[in-house]
């Protein structure tokens, strides 16, 4: 039976076991729970996010995979992910089963503030870890199965997101003992997530056509990826502004640093891209804004509002040039999430160091740190520099051992056929399509007649006419995809989108 009254305020009043009387403000337990949705908003939004960049025939087994992370950590949380991260009797390394099943995990303080129970500790934590999941899985992009992927999310969000969690934010892990700053997940979510999603982008190998024009294809619906980021950037008040876990100063705090660092990391990026095209792209400004709410998020509790400027710039600026590591380095990350989450999660990390302030972190009238090299605390930037190496270093060696342990389990194996990846992993995994769109089966070497439209249920042929030959369509398996809009004369169907784009 679980004990709790109400005081005489309208606060909730839980009882240890020795009998201690422990309260817990309703306001500050309300702005947890509505952080914890605004996270869960987040993963879809990275589904609309990573769909919108891809191909239309692999743009619904984006969104898929970000609820199937939801799905598969939620269970994993309650199963033992929570006890591995948050267990006070843990090691410096990885907790213990003490909570397994989530025993015990009720009305008593949580190990992560006294001002808010563990239950709801918890629910808010498990945002973190499926979203964490859903930026890693990305990198399957265009080339992963799904079923092994549910495998996969499991399996790593065990081996690696818990312990990594554990370390940074457990108060008996190594990194928070050595006194590492990470107000919100610059090690635990994104470098994690971006440096896994390296290690699967190596594991799987190139696309089919990398390094041709076949793969130089703009995102096919921009309107996915802004409203993705509008997702992300509104949900990431609940994850940086939650994780205050309280309604106090600091936590508006972190919200102010957090909108400005994405505002100028959009300016920043679009502003480079600017350079080269001489277009304001809204892919590039959306980028740029999940870079500096990246390169924020560790800081977000620890540093004041002109910093946050840096923050913006500097991840902006890092993570924009850090995209063409793939071309020195040959791999294929198709969504550039290393670029993005572990370049920007390292350069959130270090910048922490140099500007986090312990006036600052004292907003919430409780923390106390020394501060960054502001505050002449100078080991600081050691301690971040130590955190981030071992984040790096730790989730690209075990996931590549995930990986390879699943190659060779029958059944587990991660990359796709060569023909899924012709068909479009949403026909060829899921039978199901992000569009409705008219798919005609040519064989291989005919000539191809698409100028037909529906009308009333029979087909009728149009003025328009367009011939494919073999050549044109070989790298689609005989496949082609046309809308149901006639095409106008200058090769662009009514709805302005090359009928080349389409496939």
């Amino acid at each position: 039976m679980v004990n709790v009254t109400y005081d005489a305020s309208g606060d909730l009043t839980a009882y240890t076991p020795d009998g201690t009387p422990v309260v817990y403000n309703l306001g500050d337990m309300a702005w947890v729970i509505a952080a914890m949705a605004l996270v869960w908003i987040m993963i879809p939004g990275v589904g609309l996010f990573y769909s919108g960049l891809l191909r239309r025939k692999n743009a619904l087994s984006m969104i898929w995979t970000s609820l199937a992370s939801v799905a598969v950590v939620s269970f994993q949380w309650f199963f033992w992910g929570f006890s591995l991260a948050f267990s006070e009797t843990g090691s410096a390394f990885i907790g213990d089963l003490k909570y397994f099943g989530l025993k015990g995990v009720l009305d008593q303080p949580s190990i992560g503030s006294s001002r808010i129970p563990s239950i709801l500790f918890c629910v808010y934590q498990l945002m973190f870890a499926a979203i964490t999941a859903a930026l890693a899985v990305g990198a399957i992009a265009e080339r992963g199965r799904l079923g092994p992927t549910l495998v996969f999310i499991f399996v790593w969000s065990t081996l690696v997101y818990d312990p990594i969690a554990c370390w940074t934010w457990n108060s008996n892990g190594w990194s928070f003992v050595m006194g590492g700053l990470d107000f919100a997940g610059g090690t635990p979510v994104h470098i994690s997530s971006g440096t896994a999603a390296l290690a699967i982008s190596i594991y799987l190998g190139k696309r089919r056509g990398y390094g041709t024009e076949r793969l130089a294809y703009k995102p096919h619906n921009t309107t996915y990826v802004i409203l993705g980021t509008v997702f992300l950037w509104f949900g990431w008040f609940g994850f940086n502004g939650g994780s205050a876990l309280s309604a106090n100063l600091r936590a508006v705090q972190a919200c102010i640093v957090t909108n400005l660092a994405a505002s100028v990391g959009g300016l920043t990026w679009m502003f480079w891209d600017w350079r080269i095209e001489k277009k304001w792209s809204a892919v590039g400004f959306c980028s740029g804004a999940i870079s500096g709410l990246v390169a924020i998020t560790p800081a977000s509790g620890f540093v004041g509002s002109p910093a946050a400027v840096a923050f913006g710039v500097l991840g902006g600026t890092a993570c924009n040039f850090a995209t063409q590591l793939k071309f020195v380095f040959k791999y294929d990350d198709t969504l550039d999430i290393f670029a993005s989450h572990a370049v920007g999660g390292v350069v959130g990390n270090i910048l922490t160091g140099l500007f986090a302030q312990k006036s600052v972190a004292g907003f919430d009238g409780v923390t106390v740190i020394p501060g960054g090299w502001l505050d002449h605390n100078w080991i600081q930037l050691g301690h971040q520099l130590a955190d981030s190496v071992a984040g790096l270093s730790y989730s690209f060696v075990m996931t590549t051992i995930i990986l390879w342990i699943m190659h060779f389990t029958p059944g587990c194996r991660l990359r796709a056929s060569e023909e899924a990846e012709i068909l479009g992993i949403d026909d060829a995994e899921m039978g199901e399509f992000a569009y409705d769109y008219v798919g005609l089966e040519q064989e291989i070497g005919h000539t191809l007649d698409t100028g037909v439209v529906a009308t009333g249920g029979a087909r009728e042929p149009d003025h328009h006419q367009i011939h494919h030959t073999h050549s044109e369509n070989k790298d689609f398996g005989g496949r082609a995809e046309v809308n149901e809009v006639a095409p106008s004369h200058d090769g662009t169907s009514t709805n302005g989108e090359s009928q080349n784009e389409k496939v």
